[in-house]
């Protein structure tokens, strides 16, 4: 009896993929920290809401200072960044680990023509930073009563 032997062996091969994958953007993120043309930032997690009146995107920056925040709307692109410094460690004391990453923080967003830049608003609360990008009103729905007539 002849058996069916599946060449593609998921359970192994699929692992061995991600390890690749993940290999090559270590890499690639690693080259983009030394070359002097780019500059290695780290990405903060962020929220996107969309309501009627506008758009709210809320960043996790915690440990930043508020002063050193940088919000900046240039040709339809909103940039935010911030920079966390490394926290000194007292002399006589050894740093075992340290997970929490220092550095710059960056992310961009391309904001859709629906959007008012200039009346973009920044707050930061418990290390969220807060943005309320509200719509244009042009673009915001109106309602239109129907008359009736009779």
């Amino acid at each position: 009896m002849l058996s069916n032997r599946n060449a593609y062996n998921a359970a192994v091969t699929l692992p061995l993929l991600r390890d690749f994958d993940l290999l090559f953007r270590e890499l690639s993120s690693a080259s983009a920290g030394t070359r002097p043309d780019m500059e290695h930032t780290l990405t903060p997690a962020a929220d996107i809401l969309e309501a009627e009146a506008g758009i709210t995107l809320r960043i996790d920056l915690p440990g930043h200072d508020a002063k050193a925040i940088q919000v900046k709307v240039e040709n339809n692109v909103l940039t935010v960044r911030s920079e966390r410094k490394a926290e000194a460690v007292a002399e006589g004391t050894t740093l075992r680990r340290q997970e929490r990453s220092t550095g710059v923080y960056a992310r961009q967003f391309r904001l859709p023509d629906t959007v008012d830049a200039t009346r973009v608003e920044a707050r930061y609360d418990n290390g969220v930073l807060s943005l309320t990008l509200p719509r244009r009103e042009e673009t915001k729905p109106r309602v239109v009563e129907v008359k009736v007539q009779g």
